[in-house]
């Protein structure tokens, strides 16, 4: 691109979010809130609010958390779903950027590619992808004082999509639920979800209302848990009290019995994968083997898939739906051989195989002209990385909702703007101790976990540098914890 190409931020802001999601639009409330004098911009690379939730059209997508926890506690649900739609959670976003006057300060189809610190200056300067209405593109480059990426966990360009021997031979259409085609008629149809996380067990309920039939063929199963479509308490309370105090206990149940439940299967894990199995038992009846239910691994080794009034189970005993645990021989004309020598016959497959995870959303970070490596890194909080200075990154739990700690992080970026600001500090950097061993970020089974293990920063084994999964911990530290701590660094 040309020199007259690229468009200048003329004064640096204080806050540059990266990512108009249910992070981004979280962090920029928190600034409007608790800072209104901060001036920030939020960059967006697609053309509406929302990020995952305006990503994602596959059918039947909905919350794998309740939402009285995926909501911001400042925001009551009052939907009555408590396991709500895509759309509804996205309708939920936009209605706080609009109320909070967000959305005049988010610049769509801006695709952050680099972003460079300079000690000196105490500047982050971010480059940026424009799009414009023409599909001509532009460079554009802002200068920020504290850069916030709220831009999740996985690649938006391509998902995990394994290859499959012969599949240029299968005569119907194959899809992936990243990308699904809004002109795709499954009724009356065969189709095959490969799969079994919680991208396959909210498809197959779904296209079984009108597909001949839905099949989902599993490499190896998952835990996979009913729970109500509304929450009966939650309902009762909104009744009696106003709504954000209903909104508040309702909240507070869920994460207490979500993290009481959690530490139950950490602590005593064959007793409750018995428990589970028995209530998958209990759903699927006498028609279905428990075999495909029974994982290999412990309970939270992996996520659980949470099913609204166990819809997928309803559809395997009346037959709509059915359940295949085999690996892949290769793809017919017909549909799919299997390593038994069974022949699945489709029309239409579905490779619902996971997410591709990233780092940072693919930014090119470097601070004071070194290239930063992300898996050389040590997370601060499970908000902050070890020497880079005024970056804070939102990134949530894997066994609870995501917005629970990232509602921790922002109100943590303002705490740290505000005391900056009182002491008359430019820069925050969390400065790794050499003694301090290194462990996984996430220690977790899933594949999409293990395939990103490299590009993932690393965990300490001890404050500040462990990742919680625990809100109450998180909340503890993360809200009353001193911001000078001894640990992060201030000039």
């Amino acid at each position: 691109m040309s020199a007259s190409q690229i468009q200048f931020q003329p004064t640096p802001l204080d806050v540059l979010i990266i990512g108009a999601g249910l992070s981004g639009i979280g962090a920029a409330h928190a600034l409007t809130d608790q800072c209104p004098d901060k001036r920030y911009l939020i960059l967006e690379r697609r053309n509406a609010i929302g990020g995952t939730w305006d990503l994602f059209r596959y059918p039947g997508i909905r919350s794998d958390s309740d939402m009285y926890t995926l909501s911001y506690s400042y925001k009551p649900w009052t939907h009555r779903k408590a396991i709500a739609d895509g759309p509804d959670i996205k309708r939920y976003i936009e209605d706080i950027a609009e109320e909070s006057g967000i959305t005049h300060n988010i610049r769509f189809q801006r695709k952050v590619t680099h972003a460079a610190w300079n000690s000196k200056e105490a500047l982050w300067t971010v480059t940026a992808v424009a799009i414009d209405a023409d599909g001509s593109e532009r460079e554009e480059t802002f200068q920020t004082r504290l850069l916030s990426v709220c831009a999740g966990y996985y690649s938006y360009d391509e998902g995990y999509r394994p290859s499959f021997p012969n599949e240029q031979d299968f005569a119907g259409e194959i899809v992936h639920p990243q990308f699904w085609p809004e002109d795709l008629d499954y009724s009356g149809k065969r189709v095959v979800v490969i799969g079994s996380g919680a991208t396959a067990v909210t498809l197959v309920p779904a296209m079984a209302q009108t597909a001949a039939h839905v099949t989902m063929l599993q490499r190896s199963p998952s835990y996979v848990v009913a729970r109500p479509l509304q929450d009966g308490l939650a309902q009762t309370l909104q009744k009696w009290l106003p709504m954000p105090a209903a909104h508040s206990l309702t909240r507070w149940k869920n994460v207490l019995l979500g993290a009481f439940f959690y530490r139950i299967a950490r602590n005593k894990p064959d007793a409750f994968k018995q428990r589970l199995l028995h209530m998958a038992q209990t759903q699927i009846g006498s028609g279905v083997d428990i075999k495909h239910f029974t994982p290999s691994y412990k309970p939270w080794d992996q996520r659980l898939c949470a099913i609204p009034d166990g819809d997928l189970f309803h559809d395997l005993r009346a037959g709509r739906a059915s359940v295949v645990t085999d690996t892949i021989e290769s793809f017919t004309e017909k549909g799919i051989r299997l390593a038994s020598g069974e022949e699945l016959e489709a029309d239409i497959i579905v490779t619902a195989t996971g997410l591709k995870l990233n780092a940072m959303g693919d930014v090119q970070v470097t601070v004071d002209g070194d290239a930063v490596a992300f898996g050389e890194r040590m997370s601060y909080k499970g908000m902050m990385l070890s020497d880079i200075p005024n970056l804070i990154l939102t990134f949530g739990y894997t066994n609870a909702s995501w917005t629970l700690k990232a509602e921790l992080t922002s109100n943590y970026t303002c705490r740290l703007l505000r005391y900056m600001d009182a002491k008359g500090f430019r820069m925050a950097v969390p400065r790794r101790d050499p003694a301090v061993n290194v462990e996984p970020f996430l220690n977790f089974t899933s594949g999409y976990v293990q395939r990103a293990e490299g590009m993932l920063p690393k965990q300490g084994d001890r404050k500040p540098w462990q990742v919680h999964q625990n809100y109450l911990a998180d909340k503890f530290t993360i809200q009353y914890g001193r911001v000078d701590d001894g640990v992060m660094q201030f000039q």
